[in-house]
């Protein structure tokens, strides 16, 4: 029978205390709590919400889709119509240069707080698009569709926007290359108020239960989530999402929910502390924030930080 040292090259060690730092697939010995323990793969399956710092400016329906990470996001505008923008630093929010034109429900394209474009937004349905360099706002060139309630992927100079309302509810995809923005390929159904992230060619879609995927030409369907919803926000990459808060189709209740999808089927994992919908998203399935809510209660300064550790300590157990 293989032993532990037959498979590693070396003896299981005898430890007083666990140590500071290890490897996955890494076993020890703890004579203190006299344990067999070991470190094994973290993960969105065993992260947990938290409250980060509170925004200055209550407001629903920021800038959707990639907005950032978790410690550099930005929330750009928002319902009441504004154009108040704000960054956050991983611990608080300050405010910083207004957009040119006040809006809500936009798309957003954006690496950092730092760089990035927003576009669209309402009220009324709009075709706008602003660049961000850091300190102030530029206007650039239109979306070919003016259009409201729908997401962003991508970066500044490489975005991809889809979905929305003109109205009525559109498939519609564009393509960003910095100047221009170009019409390509549809999404399967016209959706609105859909979430999604990604990159201008690995891009997804979350709507309701249905969720589709983007290769740089064509948009595929896939697995559902598990609970339907509208007005929710979602991160990550095509082969790891974490989509989490929203609404009900029926109209009737927000959520707490949060999946996480491993890129061949969705989860649910922890729940946000309170339950939002129109609310943004910026960053990873590991490292996730959530931030603005919610018509439902008046608009809020609400953040939430997502956070799933990459490795776990475990013991272990005769069975």
């Amino acid at each position: 029978m293989a032993t532990y040292k037959n498979i590693k090259g070396f003896e299981i060690q005898y430890l007083d205390s666990d140590p500071a730092t290890s490897n996955v697939g890494q076993v020890w010995y703890n004579s203190t709590t006299k344990a067999l323990k070991g470190t094994t793969a973290g993960g969105a399956s065993i992260g947990t919400w938290a409250a980060g710092g509170a925004m200055n400016t209550a407001r629903y329906a920021s800038g959707q889709g990639t907005t950032g990470t978790q410690t550099a996001a930005i929330a750009s505008g928002g319902n009441p119509n504004q154009a108040v923008v704000e960054q956050y630093n991983g611990s608080s929010w300050s405010e910083i240069s207004d957009i040119n034109t006040a809006r809500s429900r936009s798309a957003s394209c954006a690496t950092s707080n730092t760089a990035l474009v927003i576009t669209g937004g309402s009220a009324p349905t709009r075709a706008l698009t602003e660049s961000f360099d850091g300190s102030s706002w530029t206007e650039l060139n239109d979306l070919n569709s003016a259009r409201s309630a729908f997401t962003g992927a991508g970066t500044q100079t490489a975005g991809l926007v889809f979905g929305g309302t003109e109205p009525p509810a559109t498939g519609k995809t564009e393509s960003w290359n910095g100047t221009n923005w170009t019409e390509v390929g549809d999404l399967n159904e016209g959706v609105s108020s859909n979430s999604g992230a990604g990159t201008q060619t690995a891009a997804f879609m979350v709507y309701n239960n249905q969720h589709e995927q983007w290769d740089g030409s064509s948009w595929t369907e896939v697995a559902e989530l598990n609970t339907s919803r509208t007005v929710l926000a979602s991160v990550g990459t095509t082969t790891s999402i974490l989509s989490f808060g929203g609404e009900n189709p029926a109209g009737s209740a927000r959520l707490a929910n949060t999946e996480f999808w491993n890129g061949s089927s969705w989860t649910e994992v922890a729940d946000l502390g309170t339950a939002v919908y129109f609310n943004s998203g910026a960053g990873t399935s590991s490292l996730a924030l959530s931030f603005t809510s919610d018509p439902g209660t008046g608009a809020t300064t609400q953040t939430e930080e997502f956070t799933a550790p990459d490795t776990v300590t475990v013991s272990f157990t005769v069975s």
